[in-house]
């Protein structure tokens, strides 16, 4: 069998989109050619991939067991491109981290400063996710390292502990909830509430709490950063649930009050998580001790 890496791409643009037309798109693709493509893939391995529908595609047994390996080879490709081209740049290395909301936002960036600053030869790609798509990019060998919520990881997956990572709400001063220790979130779905940007991976984590609750979030604002946030509601437009460690920086210098929230998915526990650690490349297994040495 000989495998196109351009096949392998396209196929695992579709698969994730769950659409031909919109796999198409993603890799620049018209939709006859990449139609054919795909009809192509299949008759030269003899099986079907793909299901058709009028809703779009879903994957046969054969695809997703073709998409594990499209995605290992892939990475090791993309790896492979990036390593070569910072040898250009001076740069001899790289390394593939993705990481939930809070981590990037309040746990990582002295971190990583830290761990850049001691290896001039190692470039970090980093790029937020929801913790359940962190397992599984971890668990394909689509990336090297993540930081994720422990209860997301599957048992196959090695971890190391990192620091805790609760959400609370936090509102005005002068708030009706304000004299509160700790609010259920049901109790919160009618309020107002000031949120990330669309796309963020906190947000759609709150978003399916809510759903799962029968409720929509109702949004006065959305922004892109936590102290943005938390001046917002320290101002009174609303509501909001973000990381504790983001919480009481900014109720040092804002009129804030901060509850805790009794719903179990609030207490987290934020690891390191790696396929291998002992099989890492040596840049990802130093990043990986750097982390863990920084855990707090």
């Amino acid at each position: 069998m000989q495998f196109d890496l351009v096949d392998l791409r396209l196929f695992a643009a579709i698969a994730e989109a769950r659409s031909i037309t919109h796999g198409a798109a993603r890799c620049h693709l018209a939709l006859a050619s990449a139609s054919a493509r795909i009809k192509a893939l299949e008759a030269g391995l003899g099986v079907a991939l793909l299901r058709r529908g009028r809703r779009g595609v879903t994957l046969t047994p054969a695809g997703d067991s073709l998409l594990d390996h499209a995605r290992i080879v892939l990475h090791a490709t993309d790896t492979l491109r990036g390593d070569l081209a910072a040898y250009a740049r001076g740069v001899k290395a790289s390394v593939r981290l993705i990481a939930n909301t809070a981590a990037l936002s309040e746990h990582l960036p002295k971190a990583l400063a830290a761990f850049l600053g001691a290896h001039s030869n190692i470039s970090i790609d980093v790029e937020e996710r929801e913790s359940a798509e962190i397992a599984e990019a971890i668990a394909s060998g689509a990336a090297d390292i993540g930081l994720a919520i422990d209860q997301a990881l599957p048992d196959s997956i090695e971890r190391f502990a990192f620091c805790d990572d609760r959400l609370v709400l936090v509102a005005a001063k002068d708030d009706a909830i304000a004299d509160r220790r700790a609010v259920d979130f049901a109790e919160l779905l009618q309020r107002d509430f000031i949120g990330l940007s669309p796309g963020s991976a906190l947000q759609d984590h709150l978003g399916r709490h809510a759903a799962r609750l029968g409720a929509r979030l109702r949004f006065r604002a959305r922004l892109k950063e936590f102290d943005a946030i938390c001046q917002m509601a320290a101002a009174g437009v609303g509501v909001a649930v973000v990381p504790e460690a983001a919480a009481k920086r900014c109720a040092r210098a804002m009129p804030l009050a901060v509850l805790r929230i009794r719903d179990g998915w609030a207490s987290r526990k934020l690891v390191i998580c790696v396929r291998d650690l002992k099989a890492l490349p040596r840049p990802a297994q130093q990043l990986a001790e750097h982390l863990r040495r920084a855990a707090r």
